[in-house]
């Protein structure tokens, strides 16, 4: 049995990069494999480990025999098949979610969405806040620096850069980035092919304008692992519209807001849902503007199970 790790899925053939002799095989999944108490969409994703192992009679064809156990994923709710998740990527060091404030613009309820998936699998994440050449007036810049001091003040690295000005220094992305795996996501023209172009000018991953009509346009079709660096990977995704959050309960919620975490004992009663209970320390906090209003309206969201996932 040979082992290999998950460079791209296109739903039906993998690449896999074989551990021993670090070559590019183009595999197939050999029957199926059902995934204990995981209903998905996609049972093999980038990044897995997998058993591997030549097809009779060929020197060519590789064939998946399993995968290993995995050490952590991440998952969003799947947008074609109801109570299934998608598996965007397994065994990752951390997550860049590249977001906007224009052109298309991301909204808090997308960034706290995939912050709370995160945190549910203990991922950590940088956001990263590209196209900053467009921000062109004093306020912009300054409601900017409001947002970003908003999650760097409960645990969140943040960046402020242009990917497409070739003048802009990425050293501090770069080592942000060396010698993980990482997965890059955001909203379709938010600028993350553009970015993988700076990181890594090999890829050559594809680009294409945002029209004025649309949020943004797909251009990666398939998730997919690059190494940009020794050691250090990043894994591309599809332009993400939405943000469904899954296999989780309402009550689990506010554990994965690490400025309410700090603050569940606080409460008057143990089972407390922090939306209308008497002496709750989540809502005392948000009158005292010592948590943001939109990340307590984010929960409150996520909570009652709102489809308010942009």
């Amino acid at each position: 049995m040979q082992k290999a790790v998950v460079l791209k899925s296109t739903g039906s053939w993998y690449e896999i990069l074989d551990e021993n002799t670090h070559q590019i095989l183009k595999a197939r999944l050999r029957g199926k494999i059902k995934l204990k108490e995981l209903k998905v969409t996609n049972p093999i994703a980038v990044g897995d480990i997998v058993a591997w192992e030549w097809e009779k009679n060929t020197a060519h064809q590789a064939i998946i025999l399993d995968i290993l156990p995995r050490e952590n994923y991440i998952m969003r709710s799947s947008t074609h098949k109801t109570a299934h998740g998608h598996i965007l990527a397994a065994n990752i060091d951390g997550a860049l979610l590249v977001a906007t404030l224009a052109f298309p613009r991301t909204s808090f309820g997308f960034i706290d969405r995939f912050l709370v998936t995160a945190e549910s699998f203990r991922i950590p994440v940088c956001i990263v806040f590209n196209k900053i050449d467009l921000l062109t007036s004093e306020e912009e810049k300054e409601y900017l620096d409001e947002i970003c001091h908003m999650y760097e003040r409960i645990g969140y690295d943040t960046m402020r850069i242009s990917a497409i000005n070739k003048d802009e220094n990425l050293f501090p992305l770069q080592e942000y980035l060396k010698g993980k795996r990482t997965l890059i996501a955001g909203h379709s023209g938010v600028g993350k092919s553009t970015l993988i172009n700076r990181l890594a000018p090999h890829v050559n991953q594809k680009t294409a304008e945002i029209s004025t009509f649309n949020k943004g346009v797909h251009t990666t079709t398939f998730a997919e692992m690059f190494e940009i660096a020794p050691q250090t990977f990043l894994i591309d995704t599809p332009g993400i519209k939405e943000w469904g959050i899954i296999d989780m309960e309402p009550e689990e919620v506010g554990h994965y807001f690490p400025e309410f975490r700090a603050r569940l004992n606080e409460c008057k009663f143990h089972s407390c849902t922090h939306t209308h209970e008497p002496g709750c320390a989540i809502r005392l906090a948000v009158e005292n503007g010592e948590i943001a209003l939109t990340r307590y309206e984010s929960y409150l969201s996520i909570f009652s199970g709102e489809d308010n996932r942009k």
